[in-house]
């Protein structure tokens, strides 16, 4: 199985009211728990590489070798697309080259004009390789590798600008941020997505930051034409809590606990665990 564009299967989920998790990976403990909770719930998946977790596995080209090598021996037959997150224009051109089968280019920073010049050029880019592309409207909230957004709520008119370029799926801020949401956050604004719905027609929605968003608000989202729900912070805090718990127990001290085989496998586990409960929210399963 190789891999496939995210566009086939965000509009099949926009046709099947569910979304499709993206689930950004970080190594190889990341890459292969959510390949493995993929399969075995039978599940379309995105798999998101920020530009900062490229670096820190070496390159682009690393992470597309260490994902179709992991496919095949893994023997992953749902679909599974590798999607540039948050790519910057010259990030775009690099995971292109380096076999990534999704780009999502955020040229929400940009004046709008430049946003719209950018994103047609990668758009006929992409589409003429067969790979699929996530373009960004008003900036998400909070900071994801160095990437600040203020949480800025999309204008629709925008939207339909980027829209009508023929991007496979759109990002738009309504008020979600990532990282961990605070206390006095006020919650997704769905009368911008009504709205966005609305003027954007049938093009698969995105919400960043899913880590988080109560689940009747993420249902409701869904049931607005979201059919793409990102999911990052969530697995991270999983892993961090089962590996500290393992440690704070002294299991690395006993016998050879600190096998880094040993060390990882409660983190992941625990990452296995929190997709799995997301792919069930999403209403994925079974859809591959």
């Amino acid at each position: 199985m190789s891999l496939v564009s995210a566009a086939e299967m965000t509009k099949k989920a926009l046709a099947g009211k569910y979304a499709v998790g993206q689930f950004n990976i970080n190594n190889l403990e990341w890459t292969k728990s959510i390949l493995l909770t993929a399969q075995e719930l039978k599940s379309p998946v995105i798999l998101g590489v920020s530009e900062g977790a490229g670096k820190y596995m070496t390159g682009y080209k690393t992470v597309t070798a260490m994902v179709k090598a992991m496919i095949e021996e893994l023997g992953i037959t749902v679909p599974v697309a590798l999607h540039l997150d948050h790519g910057s224009y010259e990030g775009a051109y690099k995971a292109i080259e380096a076999g990534f089968s999704s780009i999502m280019f955020d040229g929400s920073h940009y004046p709008i004009e430049e946003n719209v010049a950018k994103t047609k050029e990668l758009v006929e880019k992409t589409h003429s390789m067969g790979l699929s592309l996530e373009a960004e409207v008003g900036a998400i909230g909070g900071e994801e590798d160095g990437v600040i957004g203020g949480g800025e709520v999309a204008d629709p008119a925008e939207c339909k600008r980027i829209a009508d370029l023929g991007v496979d799926i759109l990002a738009a801020g309504i008020g979600n941020i990532h990282g961990v949401y605070p206390a006095n956050w006020q919650g997704l604004r769905f009368d911008v997505l009504a709205k966005i719905k609305e003027i954007v027609g049938d093009k698969p929605l995105v919400l960043h930051g899913g880590t988080g968003i109560p689940e009747d608000q993420i249902k409701k989202a869904i049931s607005l034409g979201v059919s793409k729900i990102n999911v990052n912070t969530e697995c991270q805090l999983s892993f961090a809590a089962a590996t500290r718990k393992y440690i704070e127990e002294g299991k690395d001290k006993q016998g050879k606990g600190f096998d880094p085989r040993k060390l990882l496998a409660p983190g992941a586990e625990a990452i296995k665990e929190t997709v799995r409960e997301k792919i069930a929210l999403f209403g994925s399963a079974n859809k591959a």
